[in-house]
């Protein structure tokens, strides 16, 4: 369990996350949602130690994240952010045994089984035939599929996801996210689309320019007023079977009156 208590961070007088706090539940995926600038990416930074907040703190597992050592906090936490390696030559093997790193000693070779769990990581998330592939020789949503292995390889007890549907077509989206949410773990991503946060997150956590606008189920947070007033666009909701649908609508401008004549 990830806890975020009063988390705040600013860069120089601008606070882009302002007082949140946040707890994920054991098994069930949570989406951090909110318009551009919001503050989603910085929170997630915050979580997982890559920034340390100026205000409140971070527990895993009820252990204060100051306590563990960056090499502990690779055990607990699998993170997948948005990675290029256009440069690199690796083959998908290596890049998810590298999430054996953690647990690889000083000067030391990964063993036979380091090399089981990185094999079992690319079956899990259906990708064992590009195992000689070259990672950069890949698609958008194999790329996807490779880093959220070697996050399993890692075999942290939590994932974090920032924007892993980003830059993916349509089926890519929902292949990704539907194998996030099959694999049971304790998750936290990164979401723009309301849509796929929707259909795949358990809970929701909206921001408002750094600061908690709304928190709870998709059904309690994706209210078209509170989407208004954050977005600037108004939604409508649907029911398609038992999933909630939003379909949006950029509300004109009021016309100009036009004074004088046309030039």
């Amino acid at each position: 369990m990830i806890t975020g208590t009063n988390l705040t961070y600013a860069f120089g007088t601008k606070r882009v996350v302002d007082e949140v706090s946040l707890t994920t539940s054991p098994g069930r995926v949570l989406g951090l949602i909110g318009p551009n600038g919001s503050g989603k990416t910085t929170l997630l930074r915050l979580l997982y130690g890559s920034l340390k907040p100026q205000q409140g703190s971070v527990l895993i597992d009820d252990v204060p994240l100051g306590q563990f050592s960056p090499r502990q906090i690779a055990q607990q936490l699998s993170v997948v952010v948005q990675e290029s390696d256009d440069e690199t030559t690796v083959t998908v093997g290596e890049m998810v045994l590298l999430g054996r790193t953690p647990y690889v000693k000083p000067f030391a070779r990964t063993t036979t089984e380091d090399h089981r769990l990185a094999a079992d990581a690319l079956q899990r998330v259906g990708a064992t035939h590009l195992g000689q592939r070259t990672f950069t020789s890949l698609s958008g949503g194999e790329r996807q599929r490779v880093l959220i292995a070697r996050a399993l390889a890692q075999q942290g007890q939590h994932l974090l996801l920032d924007e892993p549907t980003n830059h993916l077509d349509i089926r890519y989206q929902h292949e990704v996210l539907a194998l996030v949410r099959s694999l049971g773990v304790t998750t936290l991503v990164v979401l723009h689309d309301l849509n796929l946060a929707a259909q795949y997150c358990d809970e929701l956590i909206m921001l408002d320019e750094g600061q908690v606008a709304a928190t709870g189920t998709p059904d309690e947070v994706l209210d078209p007023e509170l989407i208004h007033r954050v977005y600037g666009i108004h939604a409508d909701r649907h029911r398609i079977g038992n999933r909630l649908h939003l379909s949006f609508t950029l509300q004109p401008e009021p016309a100009l009156t036009q004074k004088g004549p046309l030039l």
